[in-house]
This record gives structure tokens, sequence and C-alpha cells, in this order.
């Protein structure tokens, strides 16, 4: 959870961020850890991190030097240097360009679920396999763990993610005769029409600007619009017959103005969510502690819950935000900088601080399954222990959903097509087709083999 937009809905205005590292494909210039296939002792790691080190962390975290200070307490010959140069674009840019240019990219990077993959292809990420790294994987949620590995390469530590649910205002949904959140997408339609008729609320947004949001909502429906090999294939399918009957769904509802179409995370929408124009809002773990903040006054109102389901299907999620930790292949310091990456999201110290003063939405188990965490009541959604809602809905969600090796163009191509036919209320089947189109040409012209 956050108390202020996420980064990947900040990532959204980045646009093209494909430089020529990507588009070439080629490999980070200048000194690099040696790869090694072979299992690192624990010999070499008591060494490493006894001998004086200085690693240099990027990261869009506030207030972590905390979480750090308790990591150099743990181990005092490590020193690590934290330096948040952006967000969004400026965060990624200056990446890629120190890695083409070979020098003053970090050793440790944050690095959202989403662009691992265009890390991946230009062999930008150190394997953690051999420095111990799978023995972690049972203390992830599976389909977190599923989106830092390839094959067996392990390309980051998971930090926080966004499994998404269904935030709404029990005062208004009462006002119009619902006295429970919708459990199913039929019943949502039916409590959406009685929600517009009888307070003039719209029962939620759908964001135009937001393919993040959206591609939460398809996950969760068991749609697979990416794929990628980790070479040069990739798979596109955002317009498929299942996608399509998704969009078909919300076009009614747009259409029918039961569902408004705002751009989120704009002055209009905070006021929209603070003064009672939207019932809800479909959002992810770190929407309960953000709408604490943007909509302070309407607390008590507020309830959480899974989003609805499909009639007949297991109970399911989608995720929408969430970050890893990577060692990118420059660094100097392989095994130093691994440790750091795996203490600062495992250790429980750590994590608990992370979920507790970051609001993070935690993927780690030791932090997941604390009744401290998941017995907290919250007395802005009534006395909820919304953790634990959230905490059961992480379990849901599928563990098989990929990226493209170039979503900043995915992201950018999104609002040109599905999103202006959403903030359009027009055809959103065509918004499919139309992005279909340009996630193919894209990769085709890149190199990537497509569908094939």
């Amino acid at each position: 959870m956050r108390k202020r937009a996420p980064r990947t809905a900040l990532a959204l205005s980045a646009g093209l961020l494909t430089t020529a590292l990507l588009l070439t494909g080629c490999t980070p210039g200048g000194t690099t850890a040696t790869p090694t296939t072979t299992t690192v002792s624990q010999a070499k790691i008591d060494k490493a991190m006894k001998t004086p080190t200085t690693l240099t962390f990027w990261t869009w975290v506030p207030n972590i030097q905390n979480e750090v200070d308790l990591f150099e307490k743990a181990y005092p010959a490590i020193k690590v240097k934290v330096e948040n140069v952006g967000q969004g674009a400026p965060h990624y840019t200056k990446i890629r360009t120190a890695l083409k240019a070979g020098t003053g990219a970090p050793d440790v990077a944050q690095i959202e679920y989403q662009y691992i993959s265009s890390f991946n292809v230009t062999k930008s990420l150190l394997d953690l396999a051999p420095y111990g790294a799978a023995k972690l994987k049972s203390e992830y949620v599976p389909w977190v763990w599923n989106q830092v590995v390839s094959g067996k390469q392990v390309l980051a530590v998971p930090q926080d993610s966004g499994p998404m649910g269904n935030l709404y205002r029990t005062d208004i949904l009462k006002k119009a005769g619902i006295t429970a959140a919708p459990a199913t997408w039929d019943d949502y339609a039916t409590d959406a029409a009685a929600v517009k008729s009888k307070t003039g609320s719209y029962i939620s947004n759908l964001a135009p600007n937001d393919a993040g949001q959206l591609l939460g909502l398809m996950w969760q429906a068991g749609i697979k619009p990416f794929g990628y090999d980790g070479k040069q294939g990739v798979s596109v399918a955002v317009n498929t017959a299942k996608a399509k009957s998704v969009m078909s769904y919300w076009q009614k509802l747009i259409q029918g103005g039961q569902v408004s179409v705002d751009p989120d995370f704009t002055d209009q929408w905070y006021q929209g969510l603070a003064k009672g124009k939207y019932a809800g809002w479909l959002t992810a773990a770190w929407g309960p502690i953000f709408l604490q903040g943007t909509a302070a006054k309407t607390s008590g109102l507020w309830a959480a819950s899974a989003l609805p389901q499909y009639a007949g299907a297991a109970p399911a999620s989608g995720n929408w935000g969430g970050s890893s930790d990577a060692v990118l292949k420059t660094t100097k310091n392989p095994i130093a900088a691994y440790e750091f990456a795996k203490w600062l999201n495992n250790d429980q110290s750590s994590t608990s601080l992370f979920a507790s003063k970051q609001f993070l939405w935690p993927t780690a188990n030791n932090v997941l399954t604390d009744p401290t965490f998941t017995n907290e009541k919250s007395a802005f959604y009534g006395g909820q222990t919304v953790n634990k809602t959230f905490s059961d809905i992480s379990s849901t969600v599928d563990t098989k959903f990929e990226w493209l090796p170039y979503m900043d163009f995915a992201y950018s191509s999104f609002n040109d097509t599905l999103g202006k036919a959403i903030a359009d209320k027009g055809d959103l089947g065509a918004g499919l087709d139309a992005w279909q189109k340009a996630l193919v040409d894209y990769g085709t012209q890149q190199g990537f083999t497509v569908n094939k």
C-alpha cells in the first residue's frame, strides 16, 4: 500500500523509453561481474560480506534509508549509497544510459516487474541463481516469484506488489439498496445501474490513461496478452475473443453512464474519490492507504472486498503495480550486491518496516502470514482487517502472466488506441484491434519475432 500515486501509474507518462540500448540489443559496456554458472560458496559469501565495500542503490522508495541502516548494522563492512534519480522515465532512462556508456550504473536498481524483460533482452541483469537466489522461491507468493524468473535464471528479488480488490463506499451502496459488495461481475453490472439511478454516483471509474488497471483486470479474467521467451520471440494477444468479451462488458457500463472514464491520479479524479462521484475503486493492495490520504474526510465509509468474480470460476484476481530489486551485470561486487537485495526484501526487520512505514504491499510470506500485520484493524474501513482481505486476495492471482520486452511502448500506445476508445466512450473492441496492430508492428520493426 502507498500514500501516493503508484509508480506504475506515473510510468504511463514515460512515453518511448526504448532507447538505442534496447533497439539494437547491445549489451552493457564497461567492466562487468564475471558471469558464473556454479554455486557461489558460503566461504566466498562470508568473505565478501566482511570486506569493506560501497554499493550504489537506485530506488524511488521514500525513507528507504531506514531499511538500509538496518542492513549496514547487520553488515558493518558494507556501505550503501542510496540515490533517487527520479521516477518513471528519468529512472529507467538513466539506468539505460549508464549501461550503454559503461560507467555510472548502480550496483542494485529497483525495477518494476513489467520492465524486467526489457533489461533481460539486453543482458543487463545479473543472474542471481548461482548466488543462492533460487532457494528463496518458497519464501514469496508464487505468482510474484514467477515475475522475477526467466527459465532457470533469477533476475531480481521481489519487493512489493499490487493484488487487486474492490474498495467501495458502504453509505452510497446502502442508499442504492445494496448491503454487500457485488460477488460477481453480473452483480456488479446490476449494482452499477442501481447506484447511478438512485444516487447519481458512478460505481467506479475506468481510467483511459492507465493500462496498469486494465491489464490487472485482464489478468483476473485469465487473459494472457503478452509473452516473451527470454530471447527474440514475443507473443501479442490483446484482442482475443476473451479480451473483447471483457471490453464489451465495460463498454456497456461506460456507454450506459454507470462507469466514468476520468483520467486517474489527477485533481478531478482525487476530488471524485473525496466527494462521492465514485462509489468504488477497483484498485490494488496499495490503494487502501493511498485512499486514506486522498479522501481523509470519508473515514469510516469505506470497505474492502475481492474483485467481483466470473460466475462458475475459481476465485481469481490480477495485479497492478509492484517492483523488485535487481543486480546489474556491471557491478564489481556481485556477492555483496545480491546479499543486499536479498536482505532488504527478505529479512523480516526490513520487510515489516516496508509494510508499516512505506506502506508497500509485501511479497514476502514472513509479513503476509504475520498476525501482527494481517489482524490490524483499520478505522478508515470501519474496523475491517483490510490487510487480511488483501493477503487472501494475493493467493488468488494467476501465477502465469508475462510482459513484453518493450512495455514502455505498450503503455504509451495503449493511450493512443484502447485508452482513446475508452475516453471517447467508443468501440473498445476496435481499440483492442488498434492496440494489437501497434504492438505487433512495433515488435517486428525492432527485430523481434512476433506471434510465430
